[in-house]
């Protein structure tokens, strides 16, 4: 069975139903157990809980430093194009924004490296584009693959679903891991925000997943956006594909992300749901709560106070410097960024408030030569 098949058997009124059900008395029960199951997690993300976020603070610290340790991992974003044959109505990169649309050339690509590198020790990279298979397809990836590998020892893309035997290639190619955010499980509303483009596909998309568990990929990241439906029923259809793919794909590692609609140019989207910072921190808590081993990465959507709070209470890696416009760190020229960033310190002023918080920033923790089981650590 794939997840497509599996979703089906979930009632997305019913699961919102069964969540603003819940009382103090789930949420204390919940906060009992050491192992929880599917319905405590819904407790402890209900607005029944939101009066327990110290407890949960507590205990997504502890659970996080017995995994993690005091350790906080740094990775950087980098924006290969924002060419898009998609028209998701809240993004940049729709392709009905009148913009100039950059593909980056091998030379840009390595003087965005160039860049990258003077402005910290950074192993961990991510490879980022908009969806344009004719131009920036698997071929071009690929490329960009190759050309960063020799300057970082651990590389993710987040690009446009691919096919089975693609990320097979890819992950031959030195590929670490994979993001791939759903944006919305509600399927009868998703083609609302995704009315044109492969990312209109529901199935596709979500299939993606199991895609890559077949191919092997080290890690799979998944995510919802923030804004578009109810955030509560969305993080519980994750959590149940969180653990299909555990089940399914249990020599996967898996890490979780939960970004918050930001403003951009040429953005008329208004977000359905807004979410507080105490609800964010709600959720990461649940998460972590539910799952000890799961990744939390906090991106600079963010802002520096929301994220240095969060840095000793469950997350397990930040980014750092971001751009969200291609060529954005050598200042080819400034065009539309994907989404507006939130917390601009230099990747210095992050370190610097990470120490100061009694943590080690953790620059590389996996080597693709390293034929030990154990992790290299710098």
């Amino acid at each position: 069975m794939k997840y497509i098949e599996e979703i089906n058997n979930y009632n997305w009124q019913d699961i919102h139903s069964r969540i603003y059900a819940k009382k103090a008395r789930d949420v204390e029960q919940a906060l009992d157990k050491e192992k929880l199951g599917i319905d405590d997690f819904m407790a402890l993300i209900s607005p029944a809980a939101i009066q327990y976020l110290e407890p949960m603070a507590v205990r997504s610290r502890k659970y996080t430093q017995q995994r993690f340790g005091k350790t906080i991992q740094l990775y950087i974003p980098l924006y290969l194009t924002n060419s898009c044959m998609n028209h998701c109505v809240y993004c940049g990169f729709n392709h009905a924004n009148d913009i100039r649309r950059i593909i980056l050339t091998d030379e840009q690509i390595l003087r965005e490296v160039e860049a990258i590198k003077k402005i910290g020790d950074f192993q961990h990279i991510l490879l980022v584009t908009g969806e344009n298979p004719r131009d920036a397809g698997v071929d071009y990836i690929q490329n960009a693959i190759r050309l960063v590998k020799p300057y970082f020892s651990s590389i993710s893309i987040e690009v446009q679903p691919l096919k089975e035997e693609e990320y097979k290639q890819l992950e031959q190619e030195g590929l670490h891991a994979v993001y791939c955010y759903q944006e919305t499980y509600h399927k009868e509303r998703y083609k609302t925000y995704h009315p044109k483009g492969m990312k209109s596909k529901f199935d596709w998309r979500l299939d993606s997943f199991d895609r890559m568990g077949r191919a092997g990929i080290h890690k799979m990241g998944l995510g919802v956006l923030i804004g578009l439906e109810d955030w509560r029923t969305d993080s519980t259809l994750m959590a149940l594909h969180l653990r299909y793919l555990q089940k399914h794909y249990w020599q996967t590692k898996y890490s979780i992300s939960f970004p918050r609609m930001r403003p951009h140019e040429g953005n008329s989207f208004q977000p359905n749901v807004v979410m507080s910072d105490k609800e964010l921190a709600q959720i990461l808590f649940a998460y972590r709560l539910f799952d000890h081993d799961i990744e939390i990465a906090l991106s600079t959507r963010e802002d520096q106070v929301f994220r240095d709070h969060m840095t000793t209470l469950g997350v397990t890696s930040l980014s750092a410097g971001s751009k969200t416009d291609p060529g954005g760190y050598a200042v080819y020229q400034k065009e539309l960024e994907q989404f507006t960033i939130n917390d601009d310190r230099s990747p210095a002023e992050v370190l610097k408030a990470v120490k100061e918080q009694g943590y080690e920033v953790i620059w590389k923790d996996w080597d693709f030569f390293n034929t030990s089981n154990s992790s290299e650590t710098t």
